[in-house]
């Protein structure tokens, strides 16, 4: 696999890419309408969520933004579930967090407009749409319902020797998307008072942000995750990034029936939306406990499609949620607020 091009190289030119992307918008969809008559499913409401990118600092959006990006892929490589996934945690954002529609962007491989198909491409100029002009106050969200893979570190600043990635709908010809590159798009530029909060529903999602902080759950501490040689920038302008990922480094992340009986869906999303809505005011290591418990019942119970099961036990594996952070914090006096 390809090694991508790191998006820092690209900065000169990402304000340029932004401003096409909107232009191109603007010129396929009438009104800035993403549910005209060419795709009535489409999970983007007008007026378009791209427009904010074009906005100055003095006329800057509600303090809500939202990316969420669900990949489906093709034969081989396809997942049922990530569809699921993103109409529910949009759902989720608009009904229980007061994100408004028009504030929040969606990628998935069924949307009509080739802008908003989860390319490569598509991916890092959204990315950086989420955090342009952002500003003290703001709460952005990034979701991503797909595949991730571990491949090995090239430029020397993972402690294990190993790069985290997610797969982009066109990961066979483009590559992927590594944790380096990510975290210069949406952690670099938060400044004091924006929160983050990656949301990352894929294999080998633990640290795929590249935060310098790690949760150990079972010592119940922060962990010093920041690159060995000190050299590369890992950390935000002042604002705070949380990521919640379905599993750690090294394990598997389920696609699964197991909680709905028919509908597929990611795990860790379900239980994240199932438990944030039953108790108002959870903390982060609440949360974390309460996934840990249900996907524990559920590993002893075997519910798991027995497909999913067996090769989850092959590799002995269990699918374990981790949180990690710019900053430490404490996770059982901090509630969880998108």
């Amino acid at each position: 696999m390809m090694n991508p091009v790191p998006l820092y190289e690209q900065r000169r030119n990402s304000d340029r890419s932004i401003k096409k992307l909107i232009v191109k918008v603007k010129e396929k969809i009438s009104g800035n309408d993403l549910t005209s008559s060419k795709n009535p499913d489409s999970l983007n409401k007008k007026p378009s969520p791209l427009e904010i990118s074009g906005s100055s600092s003095e006329t800057r959006p509600a303090g809500k933004r939202a990316l969420l990006i669900g990949v489906i892929y093709k034969s081989e490589h396809k997942l049922k579930g990530t569809i699921n996934d993103v109409k529910s945690m949009r759902e989720f954002l608009i009904l229980n967090c007061g994100f408004k529609e028009e504030n929040i962007l969606v990628l998935t491989d069924q949307e009509i407009e080739p802008e908003l198909i989860p390319t490569k491409k598509n991916i890092l100029e959204s990315l950086e749409w989420l955090v342009k002009g952002c500003q003290a106050g703001d709460s952005l969200v990034f979701y991503f319902s797909g595949h991730g893979v571990s491949q090995p570190d090239f430029d020397g600043d993972e402690r294990d020797g190993i790069s985290e990635t997610i797969c982009p709908v066109d990961f066979m010809t483009e590559g992927m998307i590594v944790d380096n590159d990510i975290n210069s798009a949406i952690v670099w530029p938060l400044k004091n008072g924006v929160t983050l909060h990656a949301i990352v529903d894929a294999c080998h999602s633990g640290t795929v942000l590249d935060l310098e902080h790690v949760y150990n759950r079972q010592e119940n501490k922060w962990e010093d995750n920041s690159p060995p040689s000190g050299n590369a920038r890992k950390h935000s302008d002042g604002g705070l990034a949380i990521s919640l990922s379905a599993c750690l480094d090294n394990q598997v992340a389920a696609d699964t029936t197991a909680f709905t009986e028919k509908t597929m869906n990611g795990a860790m999303t379900y239980l994240l939306i199932k438990f944030l809505k039953k108790y108002q005011g959870l903390t982060y290591g609440g949360l974390l406990d309460l996934m840990h418990e249900e996907l524990e019942k559920v590993n002893e119970s075997r519910c798991f499609s027995r497909k999913i099961f067996k090769k989850i036990m092959k590799r002995m594996l269990l699918q374990k949620p981790q949180i990690s952070a710019s900053k430490p914090f404490d996770v059982y006096k901090e509630h969880l607020i998108l």
